[in-house]
C-alpha cells in the first residue's frame, strides 16, 4: 500500500461492509463522527484506538496508518541522525559508545524497512 494515504481505515471499513457507526460502536464511541475524523485524517486516534482498528480489521497500525508511520519513521531517523553527531563529539567511554551502536542499529533497521517496502 502507498505512503501517500494517511490512513486506509476507510478502505477496511468498506472491504468488512461496516458503517462509520458500526466502527464507532466497536470503538466506544458516540457516533460515526468520530471515525469520519479518523478516516479524513482530521484526527489522529490514540494508541488505544489504533489497538482497537488492529483487533477489528486484524491488520497492524502501520499497515492501516502508512502514512503516519513514514511521518514518524521520518522524523526518528532524523533525531537518530542528530543524537549521533552529538554523542561522536562527547567524550567516549563505554555507555556512549553503547549509545552509538543501538543509534546505528535504529538507522540500519530503518534503511532495510526502506528497502523491503
Amino acid at each position: 500500500m502507498s505512503k501517500n494515504l494517511k490512513n486506509y481505515l476507510r478502505s477496511y471499513r468498506k472491504r468488512a461492509g461496516f458503517t462509520q457507526d458500526e466502527v464507532a460502536y466497536l470503538l466506544g464511541c458516540q457516533s460515526g463522527a468520530k471515525t469520519s475524523r479518523y478516516e479524513r485524517h482530521a484526527r489522529v486516534p490514540n494508541l488505544k484506538t489504533e489497538f482497537a482498528y488492529q483487533v477489528i480489521f486484524g491488520a497492524t497500525p502501520q499497515e492501516l496508518f502508512p502514512g503516519i508511520y513514514a511521518e514518524v519513521e521520518k522524523e526518528i531517523k532524523r533525531r537518530v541522525r542528530g543524537l549521533e553527531r552529538k554523542l561522536s563529539k562527547a567524550p567516549q567511554d563505554r555507555k556512549t559508545e553503547r549509545k552509538l551502536v543501538l543509534l546505528k542499529t535504529i538507522i540500519t533497521r530503518l534503511n532495510d524497512n526502506a528497502h523491503n517496502l
